[in-house]
């Protein structure tokens, strides 16, 4: 069950402007997953709310939140400042609520990812890892990794769950980009870096039939991952 709840946060003016919230808590959990969701669907998309019953199923609870525009009814999504004071407020909660008692991780769906790790790059949100649903590598047709140049300033363990038919993120560069990010140097040494691939999966994790699974199937493989990741890579395992 999810509990509804604000998390403060603060406009450009420094206004007070909440962002809506959802908890869902595991029993007896082993770490907490700050969790953004994608720029086309807010925290209460299908797949955003089957995969946090599926990392609570695993242990795992999960922090959605929502973009600011996203709770206006906007389509385009907030410059990318925005969105990461957002996700910066949403960990800021987080380290608060189960502060010396849980883990933190945090990450999201594409867009939500991308922001999540952008913050993390521009100053640290004191999380134990950044898990990625599909970063969103590239626009369709435009093969490039430059959207992914700002994940070298991270120095903390990430975790890509990628589709090999995504089509934002071609997995020939998802591969290139993970093994040069698994280079540690010695302004890297906490960060490693794990690549999960999802066969016949898209950018939503969307799955032919022929692949034998069902779309439900694959967001439980999808937490599956994510908790045997998150539980690896914890201080406390």
């Amino acid at each position: 069950m999810c509990q509804e709840l604000e998390i403060p946060h603060f406009d450009d003016a420094g206004d007070a402007q909440p962002l809506s919230g959802l908890l869902a808590e595991a029993e007896n959990p082993v770490a907490c997953l700050v969790l953004a969701h994608g720029a086309g669907a807010g925290m209460r998309h299908h797949f955003m709310a089957g995969l946090s019953r599926g990392l609570v199923d695993c242990g795992i609870s999960t922090l959605r939140f929502e973009f600011p525009y996203m709770t206006a009814g906007r389509k385009r999504p907030d410059v990318p400042r925005r969105l990461v004071r957002a996700v910066r407020a949403a960990a800021v909660f987080a380290a608060s609520r189960f502060e010396g008692d849980l883990p933190l991780f945090a990450g999201g769906k594409s867009l939500g990812g991308r922001m999540t790790s952008t913050a993390e790059a521009e100053q640290p949100l004191g999380v134990s890892g950044l898990v990625f649903f599909g970063f969103p590598l590239h626009a369709p047709g435009r093969e490039g990794t430059d959207r992914a140049q700002h994940v070298f300033g991270t120095n903390v363990p990430l975790l890509f769950l990628q589709g090999t038919r995504d089509r934002l993120a071609k997995i020939e560069l998802v591969r290139d980009v993970c093994t040069r990010l698994a280079r540690v140097d010695e302004a890297s040494p906490r960060r490693s870096v794990e690549l999960r691939e999802f066969d016949d999966a898209d950018h939503g994790f969307h799955v032919p039939k022929r692949s034998g699974k069902t779309d439900a199937e694959v967001i439980v493989e999808l937490a599956t991952n994510a908790s045997s990741w998150m539980r690896g890579v914890s201080p406390r395992h």
